[in-house]
């Protein structure tokens, strides 16, 4: 039944027999020569000239004033929430549709998720659920948004960018301004996206962005903080480095910090593979246009970028009829060694985050019923 489809990725990957990965690094000798010369500076973990100059080049590239690196995309969130003013017995609204790392963070600030649906158009936050739930069950103080049954602060809004596909974040971030919520963007996933001419994770306060092995570029585990307010920056700066007061010599710090410094090893392979950045995105677009050109000529249905929007393509996904269906692509894709997954299991199926499910969410269900995701590796190397 999935057998022509089978036959068209490994067509189109050149590669007759061996198992095709989900989404595969593209590293080569660059990234060989960057971390040897890390080594060779002495400066392989928490301090070093490859760190700086990967915060300057994602800045640059996405358009932030300041970023900060930090040891993986959770951390980053989680610093992120914290200078956004997250405390503990705050909500946090944010979507059940996610990497699980999303409810993570919000959880180490002791603060709890509140799940608003999605849109199946963008994968992301619904902008008419968010300000439709937000009507009917909040209220608007002198000192902020609270919900109204249980009257907790409600401090910020995490929209996801789903699979790389931009959310709808300029009518999310006008509601945002409206309720005086702070918006914090989980970007981890789409470097090289952007709405208009403006890179997702800079519309908020605050956004976050992951190097994972399986992210458009990685560091082998990585994340970044990025924002536009000098203060956020310097103090996100000073919580992931141990809350160390600088001195020649002595250990000082003065407030609970974390140890989520990003070695300067990690950050010698992101400067490397930053040269990669550009071509790898076309190559990922290439691919992207030859599964829907595929997928219309033959009756499947291609999850494409939302209207106004530019997606990186993180990771291609197909809508397939229904949750038996699904099931049985995944189970005939994998076993023909061709690497297919379903989304995550959404937030609100699992125990410790069942409670932050406020109303039925039947586009998160819907989704994760019937979308799976299919090979996306970059068909070239990448260099620019």
């Amino acid at each position: 039944m999935f057998d022509e489809f089978i036959q068209f990725v490994r067509a189109l990957y050149d590669e007759p027999s061996a198992p095709i990965p989900l989404h595969a690094p593209v590293m080569g000798a660059p990234e060989k020569e960057a971390v040897a010369a890390a080594i060779d500076s002495t400066f392989v973990s928490s301090v070093g000239a490859f760190v700086t100059e990967f915060e300057r080049a994602i800045a640059e590239f996405t358009g932030a004033k300041y970023a900060v690196a930090t040891v993986n995309g959770t951390a980053a969130l989680h610093i992120a929430l914290l200078v956004a003013g997250v405390r503990p017995g705050d909500l946090v609204i944010t979507q059940s549709l996610s990497f699980i790392a999303t409810c993570n963070a919000i959880h180490y600030c002791g603060a709890d998720p509140l799940f608003i649906d999605v849109d199946e158009h963008t994968l992301g936050l619904s902008p008419v659920a968010l300000q439709r739930w937000l009507e009917h069950h909040a209220q608007r103080r002198s000192e902020g948004t609270y919900e109204r049954a249980t009257g907790r602060r409600i401090r910020a809004c995490v929209p996801m960018h789903t699979l790389g596909h931009p959310a709808d974040i300029n009518a999310i971030k006008g509601i945002c301004d409206e309720w005086s919520l702070t918006l914090v963007e989980d970007a981890a996933e789409s470097l090289g996206s952007t709405v208009g001419n403006t890179h997702t994770g800079t519309f908020g306060r605050l956004g976050v962005f992951s190097f994972n092995g399986n992210k458009v570029i990685t560091t082998g585990g990585g994340g970044m903080i990025v924002t536009d307010d000098e203060a956020l920056a310097v103090r996100a700066k000073h919580l992931t480095t141990t809350a160390k007061k600088p001195h020649p010599w002595a250990f000082e710090h003065d407030e609970v910090g974390y140890n989520y410094r990003l070695p300067n090893l990690n950050a010698a392979f992101g400067v490397a593979q930053m040269s990669r950045l550009s071509g790898l995105l076309a190559s990922k677009r290439e691919v992207a246009s030859r599964y829907a050109q595929w997928c219309a000529a033959n009756g499947w249905v291609f999850v494409l970028e939302p209207q106004g929007a530019r997606s990186n393509y993180w990771l291609n996904a197909l809508r397939l009829s229904d949750r038996e269906t699904r099931d049985a692509f995944l189970a005939a894709t994998n076993a023909a060694g061709v690497m297919t997954r379903p989304l995550w299991t959404p937030m609100h199926r699992l125990p410790m985050y069942a409670s932050g499910v406020r109303e039925p969410l039947p586009a998160t269900d819907a989704l994760v019923d019937t979308l799976v995701n299919i090979p996306s590796s970059a068909l070239t190397g990448g260099r620019s």
